[in-house]
């Protein structure tokens, strides 16, 4: 596998990159794991304040001399209209009450923003991505200036362009099939979604950036098929969820060991996400509002307590379409097996 390009991808020997997991599986154990194997680990800064996001680079530089790597969500607009959301929230509260299930108050938060990017403009690490949004120019300006490179995630040909336009070193293009929060710039319902390869040749026909291709890639024939199709690396996060050192919770790890299918959903969080098919994605997905973060707020002490529950049907079980194929081995493992494998998958077909 030849890596060799001007960026942070010419370091590794796999061309694997762990995907950020916000939300309680990263942990910096686990992208030490990732990065000690010869891929790249990313942690993830989501939900997290600029503080606790300092504690676990300096945990993860602790375990490893692998290139660090943060992911930062993009900041929206500002907040919803309460009455976008009203009718919903009023709802929830009274399926809540019939089942002893505490809720939250909706709320609008930047998750630290500009305390994150102070961080990483004096503390730098080698690369920072974006999620959820386009950084300005100013920013990534600011990004590189300390000696980071900007990755930003595009979920359409369109924002590979504005992506490109701000300065983005590379893209990481997110196919329909990842599991967890869609990248999408602006979360509309018009908003379109192209699987992994058909993106990844819109895309390339767009841009000439180096591209990471994100969503349902599982096997090492994945990767192999992302790179033939002009991926410089693959990011993986679903296949690395059953590793022991991913925070992932014991039910969200049984849900991704069974056979059930995945759907998308604003329910939990008023974003679009790809999870699991639980009782609660059944009785209110059709009816959420595009509302993030405030129904991510709404619905945390209810997620909260099917986590201490184990209550599989009252969790968002992110997770991308090939999530059967997970295994449970230790991250660095999985990243030599998926290595091998690419390599043999790419021998078979020269």
């Amino acid at each position: 596998m030849n890596l060799a390009h001007s960026t942070a991808l010419g370091n590794l020997t796999t061309p694997v990159v762990l995907a950020p997991l916000a939300g309680g599986p990263s942990k910096p154990e686990l992208a030490a794991a990732v990065s000690n194997a010869g891929g790249l680990g990313f942690l993830a800064s989501g939900y997290l304040s600029a503080q606790e996001l300092k504690e676990r680079l300096f945990a993860t530089r602790r375990l490893t001399a692998g290139p660090p790597a943060v992911n930062l969500f993009v900041p929206g607009p500002g907040p919803a209209d309460p009455a976008s959301y009203r009718v919903y929230v009023d709802k929830l509260a009274s399926w809540a009450r019939s089942r002893g299930v505490e809720l939250g108050e909706p709320n609008y938060s930047d998750d630290d923003w500009q305390a994150k990017l102070e961080l990483l403009t004096t503390a730098p690490v080698d690369v920072v991505s974006m999620t959820f949004g386009c950084p300005s120019a100013t920013v990534v300006q600011s990004l590189r200036a300390a000696g980071s490179e900007v990755w930003v995630t595009i979920t359409s040909p369109e924002e590979a362009r504005q992506a490109a336009e701000v300065g983005a070193d590379v893209l990481v293009v997110q196919g329909a099939e990842a599991g967890g929060h869609r990248a999408s710039f602006v979360d509309a319902p018009e908003a379109p979604l192209y699987s992994l390869l058909p993106l990844l040749a819109l895309v390339r026909a767009k841009v000439s950036l180096p591209l990471v291709a994100s969503g349902g890639i599982a096997t090492g024939a994945s990767i192999a098929a992302v790179l033939t199709a002009g991926a410089i690396a693959a990011q993986i996060g679903t296949a690395f969820m059953l590793a022991p050192e991913a925070g992932t919770n014991s039910a969200h790890r049984s849900a991704l060991r069974s056979p059930r299918t995945t759907t998308l959903t604003r329910a939990f969080t008023g974003r679009l996400a790809r999870g699991i098919r639980n009782g609660f994605i059944a009785e209110h997905s059709a009816d959420a509002p595009i509302a993030y973060p405030e129904i991510h707020y709404v619905t945390a002490p209810m997620r909260k307590q099917a986590r201490a529950a184990g209550e599989i049907d009252m969790l968002n079980l992110w997770a991308g379409d090939a999530h059967e194929l997970a295994r449970e081995l230790p991250a660095g493992e999985i990243v030599r097996q998926l290595a091998a494998d690419t390599n043999a998958a790419l021998h078979r077909w020269a």
